[in-house]
């Protein structure tokens, strides 16, 4: 767990059960950046402070003091292992995958509400338009670094992933600027730019509908798109 002071969220490491038991979509570390959350971590986790410290820098946080440069833990308890197991129902996890669960599209909300209770494969929502599963992807998230973010990415990403490119171009022409910004995230993404050149063909309107808004909102993925987007048939295949 990593120190913070103020609102400053709280960085929680791995509460995993010790009998090797864990949620299949829960994520190494996250934050918690609700202030009664914190507050909740904090109450279960008294700081430790030594005499030896007198200015120690961190006032009132759940980790120990600085030693000799580190911070040195101070001891877990039993109450904050259950308040953070990523397996309780009263968990702090869960409260995060619920809260996300809860804010997913209609016709997606049993899938998430399902991704979210562990189930590593459920049943795929049908009828839902894949601009929708862009738009999903996309959406700013007001806690982005909470303990649902590995199922914010996963769950959108795994239902684009089995969708022919003839599909996911459709969807590209038909989205909203958040469903642009998750659409730029997957054609991106290793899922899409490791598929075989033959399915990386995307017609010149949506390919180039992409590229623009990649080139003016995420810059970072541009050069990715720029070499994997190949173009519809009649165009020279180049390895990349």
């Amino acid at each position: 767990m990593k120190p913070t002071s103020g609102t400053e969220p709280l960085v929680m490491g791995d509460f995993s059960r010790g009998d090797g038991a864990r949620h299949p979509h829960h994520p190494r570390s996250y934050e918690v950046s609700d202030p009664a959350e914190i507050a909740e971590v904090r109450a279960v986790r008294p700081y430790d402070r030594h005499a030896e410290h007198p200015t120690d820098p961190y006032d009132g946080g759940p980790v120990g003091c600085m030693c000799q440069g580190e911070w040195s833990p101070a001891p877990i308890t039993p109450e904050l292992v259950r308040l953070l197991d990523p397996l309780s129902p009263e968990g702090i996890p869960a409260r995060h995958r619920v809260r996300w669960a809860i804010a997913a599209p209609e016709g997606l909300r049993e899938y998430a509400e399902a991704l979210a209770r562990g189930e590593e494969e459920p049943d795929r929502p049908r009828g839902v338009p894949l601009g929708v599963v862009f738009r999903w992807l996309g959406t700013v998230r007001q806690e982005p670094r909470d303990a649902a973010w590995l199922l914010a990415e996963r769950a959108p990403e795994r239902l684009l992933a089995g969708a022919p490119t003839e599909e996911l171009a459709w969807a590209v022409r038909e989205t909203d600027r958040a469903g642009l910004d998750g659409a730029v995230r997957f054609f991106a993404s290793e899922e899409f730019t490791t598929r075989h050149p033959k399915r990386r063909r995307v017609p010149d309107t949506a390919r180039d509908r992409l590229l623009r808004h990649a080139r003016s909102h995420r810059p970072r993925d541009l050069p990715v798109l720029e070499r994997r987007l190949l173009r519809v048939p009649e165009d020279r295949i180049r390895r990349s």
